[in-house]
């Protein structure tokens, strides 16, 4: 265990700082400080107020964060962070904070990709990634199929959403019925009392000419939203339930059936399901049986690390170190649309021969003066 990478990670891509501690593939803590309530009144996410949230949390969520590992930061090994994508301010935040702390403490910094992240996170439940690994990630801002042969170095995007992402829908369809923000958990509770049947709403981009992996919501959107109004405008009552569990399986129905075919058409054994709406639990059920069905292994994390949190940014920090990946330069910069074809932003400067810089060996990047520790 001792000489597996203790790695902290820092997320701050929306509105939640996470601030995770893992040790190879062991999570040792996942400390969260959510602004969620303070966007709910907007009914949707406010970067200056995501921003602003960030700073005030993110000294205490580092020192919960090491409280709940009981371990010291000058124990750590190296310091990761969400450099993108996400929203700009919100992600500064936590790059500068992850600059501090590594230059203080003389440690490594690994700027780290967001969705690679959420890929990685499965470590921490299900053990080593299998290569290659296929993953659905759907959350608030992303619907994208993704294979990796190598997290830390190799991810490919087979297709993402031309439009709304999946959580994206979930929150606007939730606002049409009155249910608050955010929508995805509210709308999965109240479909539980409904029919999935009783509606039969669009699949977007499922015919024969359409992109085999891309995903759009934005029809389904507009045509839930058109419904909903001819029933107010007939004075009709709105059968909320029914809409949103028919809403609800239009959506998992095209995400499942699109990554299972991809599963197939790539040769690969695995399905990943990441990212906030892999919460969702008809999204976890449909998957199981179609995966099932189809002879292949599903993976999906528990509820709380499929949400954005610090641990997925440790579990890819761990994973680089691990690899003896190059460390991120200091002029690390936030990048809100960082390709996932970056899994990292290694320092371009970096030597040739990234080996050395394992464990125990100086690293390049590392200032003189921060190798003294200025916490001593």
């Amino acid at each position: 265990m001792a000489d597996e990478p203790l790695v902290l990670g820092i997320e701050t891509s929306c509105d939640e700082t996470g601030v995770g501690i893992v040790r190879g593939h062991t999570l040792l803590a996942d400390a969260v400080a959510s602004s969620v309530d303070e966007h709910a009144r907007f009914g949707g996410v406010v970067p200056e107020v995501a921003s602003r949230a960030h700073l005030e949390a993110m000294v205490p969520t580092i020192q919960r964060a090491l409280k709940e590992a009981g371990v010291a930061a000058s124990d750590l090994d190296g310091i990761a962070v969400t450099a993108g994508p996400g929203l700009a301010g919100a992600l500064l935040v936590g790059v500068s904070a992850a600059k501090a702390y590594a230059y203080a403490l003389g440690k490594p910094l690994y700027g780290v990709n967001h969705l690679a992240s959420h890929i990685c996170v499965d470590q921490l439940e299900h053990g080593p990634l299998p290569e290659p690994t296929m993953a659905l990630l759907v959350s608030g801002g992303h619907s994208s199929l993704l294979l990796a042969p190598d997290i830390t170095s190799d991810v490919r995007p087979l297709g993402s959403t031309i439009d709304d992402a999946a959580g994206e829908a979930f929150d606007k369809i939730a606002r049409v019925l009155n249910l608050g923000f955010p929508g995805g958990p509210v709308i999965d509770r109240i479909a539980r009392e409904g029919d999935p049947d009783a509606i039969a709403f669009p699949r977007g981009l499922t015919g024969p000419r359409d992109a085999a992996y891309d995903f759009s919501f934005s029809g389904l959107k507009t045509a839930v939203a058109r419904w909903i109004e001819a029933k107010r405008a007939a004075g009709e009552e709105v059968p909320v339930a029914d809409v949103s569990a028919s809403f609800q399986e239009a959506v998992v129905d095209v995400l499942t059936r699109k990554a299972v075919r991809a599963c197939k058409d790539e040769g690969v054994e695995h399905l990943m399901i990441g990212g906030g709406v892999a919460a969702n639990s008809r999204l976890r059920a449909m998957a199981e049986r179609r995966c099932e069905d189809a002879g292949l292994i599903l993976r999906v994390p528990r509820p709380k690390l499929c949400t954005d949190n610090g641990a997925m940014v440790a579990a890819l920090g761990a994973e680089m170190v691990a690899r003896g990946r190059s460390a991120s330069a200091w002029d690390l910069s936030a990048d809100s649309s960082l390709p996932v074809t970056d899994p990292h932003v290694p320092d371009p400067n970096a030597h040739a021969h990234s080996h050395s810089h394992s464990r125990g060996h100086s690293h390049d990047h590392v200032h003189e003066l921060s190798r003294k520790n200025l916490y001593e």
